[in-house]
């Protein structure tokens, strides 16, 4: 046991973060688990349900830095592949949507503002004379 009260402190802080971490992963697993008994079962809809949640959860596991960026690609990509195995359609949430096409307009030109003349330096004054001391 550190008797350093800022090791105390850190030791507290570690605990709370390792709880946290293990939830997160905990229920990404939960999810896993939910979407392979689907692709077991070859539950199409129950599939793509599950596998929208996965990609969710993913995403914020990579958000919170529980997971590296590469390794939740890596395991989106292995779920979606065993998802289009058994025949299941993206969900339309996980598709970008196309950019909608710009309706052309005739340009409107705003009214200029005209740009104030820039300010000259100050010109230094010369030092005041002191008066001549009389003797």
């Amino acid at each position: 046991m550190p008797i350093i009260k800022s090791a105390v402190k850190r030791m507290r802080q570690t605990a709370k973060r390792k709880a946290r971490n293990q939830s997160v992963k905990r229920e990404l697993r939960t999810e896993v688990k939910d979407f392979s008994a689907a692709i077991a079962k070859k539950d199409t809809k129950k599939a793509a349900e599950a596998l929208k949640k996965v990609q969710s959860n993913l995403d914020k596991a990579v958000k919170k830095n529980i997971l590296k960026k590469n390794t939740a690609a890596r395991k989106l990509s292995q779920l979606t592949a065993q998802a289009k195995a058994i025949g299941v359609k993206p969900a339309s949430g996980t598709k970008k949507a196309a950019p909608k096409a710009a309706a052309k307009k005739t340009p409107t030109k705003k009214p200029v503002a005209k740009k104030a003349p820039a300010k000259k330096p100050a010109a230094k004054k010369a030092p005041a004379k002191k008066p001549a001391t009389k003797k």
